[in-house]
C-alpha cells in the first residue's frame, strides 16, 4: 500500500475552472468501454466477487478517508492476490481537480475514487463515473439508509456505493449551557433564544458559529422541508423562494443581525480554541462529528452532549444530511470488476466494520440497527449512548433532496454571493437570489437548461 502525501486544496474559481464537466464533454468513454477490464454493466450480470479477487490484478484508489488505511490493508491480508494503491491526492476539490484533469487528459484515471455526495451528480453528468448498477449494486438498496442511499443514484443509475453518512445532531457543551440556565434547544425558536441567552451571560460566548458555508446552508433548507433544486437529466431547476428557503434565511438572519454567531471559520485552530474554551457552545453538524471532537478538543470531555437537531415545528422530527462521501469507480478504469469487488468490501463487508473501529459513522441499516452499535458509551460524552441519538437522525432524513449537476461549482461561488450577507449590508435571502442567479448562468453556459 502506498499512501502519498496530501497537496493543497484548491479554492474558489480556480476550482470551478478545472471542475466544469460540460455536456459537450459527454459521451464517448461511456459508450465505447464495456468491457475487456471487467466493463460490468454491459455484461448483463452481477459480478462474481470470488472469482474477480482470487483472479486478482493491481488498483490505484485515490481518497482521504484515513480508515481507508486500515480496510486497504486488511483486503490485501485476505486477497492477496489483489495489489492496492492507496494514493490521497488531496481532500475534496483538491482531489476533484485532480480527478477532472486526469479524465481530461485520458491517463492517470484511478480505480476507485472517493467523491463526497454532493459532488457525485457533477462526475455523473459528464460520464466520468460507471453505473453500478450490473455490477450488484441493484442489489442493495435496503443496505444504506434512504439519504446516502438517494445521494448515489441519478435516475435508475447508481454510480457509488455509500461510504458513510452524517444525519446531523445537536452537539453542545452542556457545562455552558448549564451556566446560561439554557435548557437543550427542542425547536429552532428555543434554539434563538437559548442563543440571546447564552451571549447575554457572557458576551465572549456564541451558540455556534458561522462565516457562511455552503454545506451548512443547503443541509438546513433541506431539513426545512426546502428542495432549491430539481434535477431531470439535463433538465434543472434553481428556487431558492421556496417556503425551506426562506424558513431558514429568516430564522438564520435574525442571529447574523443580532450578532449571536461567533465569526469564525469552522476547522480553523480559533473554532478549536472556542470549542474548547467554551466561547463556541454548540454545533449542529453531521454524526462523523464524535472522533474529531475527541481528537481536537481533548479537554472538552465530560462536557459535550449530543441531542437530536431542533425542529421547525414543535413535535416534529424531521432531519438532513451533512457531508458524507462514496466509492465511486471512474469509467476510465481497466478494471471495472476488481474496483467494484473492493468498493464492496469497504462498503458492505468486512471494511464497514473495520471503518467503525476507527471512529466513522456508518450509512448501512444493519449497524444503525444493530445494539451493539447503539448501546456504546461514549466516555468523552459522559458515558452517553450517543449512537442512539445519531442513528435516530439518519431515520428522520428528509426524502427527496437533490444536488445540482454542477454542485462544485455552485459551493465555489457561495462566499461571493450568500457569503456576503455575514460581512456586509445584503440579507441572506439576496445572498440566495444572488446565488440563485449565478448558477442559473452558469448551468446555462454549460448546456443545461436553466429554470428559475
Amino acid at each position: 500500500m502506498t499512501i502519498h502525501p496530501r497537496g493543497r486544496i484548491v479554492r474558489g474559481a480556480a476550482v470551478a475552472g478545472a471542475l466544469a464537466l460540460t455536456l459537450t464533454a459527454c459521451g464517448g468513454s461511456g459508450d465505447e468501454d464495456t468491457g475487456d477490464g471487467g466493463g460490468g454493466a454491459g455484461d448483463g450480470g452481477a459480478v462474481d466477487t470470488a472469482a474477480v479477487l482470487e483472479e486478482g490484478g493491481t488498483l490505484t484508489v485515490w481518497a482521504w478517508e484515513p480508515t481507508l488505511e486500515q480496510v486497504v490493508e486488511d483486503f490485501q491480508t485476505e486477497y492477496p492476490n489483489v495489489e492496492v494503491e492507496l494514493a490521497n491526492v488531496g481532500t475534496g476539490n483538491d482531489q476533484y481537480t485532480a480527478l477532472q484533469n486526469a479524465i481530461a487528459a485520458g491517463s492517470g484515471v484511478p480505480d476507485v475514487a472517493q467523491i463526497e455526495y454532493f459532488a457525485v451528480p457533477q462526475f455523473a453528468i459528464g460520464e466520468a463515473l460507471t453505473d453500478l448498477t450490473a455490477l450488484g449494486a441493484s442489489e442493495l438498496e435496503d443496505t444504506f439508509t434512504p439519504g446516502p442511499w438517494g445521494s448515489v443514484q441519478q435516475g435508475e443509475a447508481i454510480y457509488g456505493l455509500p461510504m458513510d453518512s452524517g444525519p446531523m445532531a445537536l452537539f453542545y457543551n452542556q457545562d455552558v449551557f448549564e451556566a446560561a440556565g439554557v435548557e437543550v434547544p427542542t425547536t429552532w425558536d428555543e434554539y434563538l433564544e437559548a442563543a440571546r441567552a447564552i451571549h447575554a451571560h457572557d458576551p465572549n460566548a456564541y451558540i455556534t458559529n458561522d462565516i457562511g458555508d455552503a454545506g451548512f446552508t443547503t443541509s438546513m433548507i433541506w431539513q426545512a422541508g426546502g428542495q432549491p433544486y430539481q434535477v431531470d437529466g439535463t433538465d434543472v431547476t434553481v428556487d431558492f423562494t421556496d417556503e425551506g428557503s426562506a424558513r431558514f434565511a429568516e430564522m438564520w438572519q435574525t442571529l447574523i443581525d443580532e450578532e449571536l454567531l461567533a465569526p469564525t471559520a469552522s476547522w480553523s485552530d480559533e473554532w478549536y480554541q472556542g470549542m474548547a474554551n467554551g466561547t463556541i457552545a454548540s454545533l449542529t453538524i453531521g454524526a462523523w462529528m464524535p472522533a474529531n471532537l475527541e481528537s481536537g478538543v481533548p479537554g472538552g470531555a465530560g462536557s459535550w452532549r449530543v441531542a437530536d437537531m431542533p425542529q421547525w415545528e414543535e413535535g416534529a422530527m424531521a432531519t438532513s444530511e451533512n457531508g458524507g462521501s462514496s466509492l465511486t469507480v471512474p469509467e476510465a478504469s481497466t478494471n471495472k470488476e476488481l474496483a467494484y469487488a473492493f468498493v464492496e468490501y469497504a462498503n458492505v463487508g468486512d471494511g464497514v466494520q473495520i471503518r467503525l473501529d476507527g471512529g466513522a459513522f456508518p450509512a448501512t441499516t444493519a449497524e444503525l440497527q444493530s445494539e451493539e452499535f447503539l448501546n456504546v458509551e461514549f466516555e468523552y460524552f459522559g458515558g452517553q449512548k450517543v449512537n442512539e441519538v445519531l442513528a435516530g437522525s439518519a431515520e428522520n432524513v428528509v426524502e427527496g433532496w437533490q444536488y445540482l449537476p454542477f454542485q462544485v461549482y455552485a459551493n465555489s461561488v457561495f462566499n461571493d454571493t450568500v457569503g456576503q450577507a455575514y460581512v456586509g449590508d445584503t440579507t441572506l435571502a439576496e445572498g440566495l437570489a444572488d446565488w440563485q442567479e449565478v448558477t442559473v448562468t452558469y448551468g446555462s453556459d454549460q448546456g443545461f437548461t436553466m429554470a428559475e
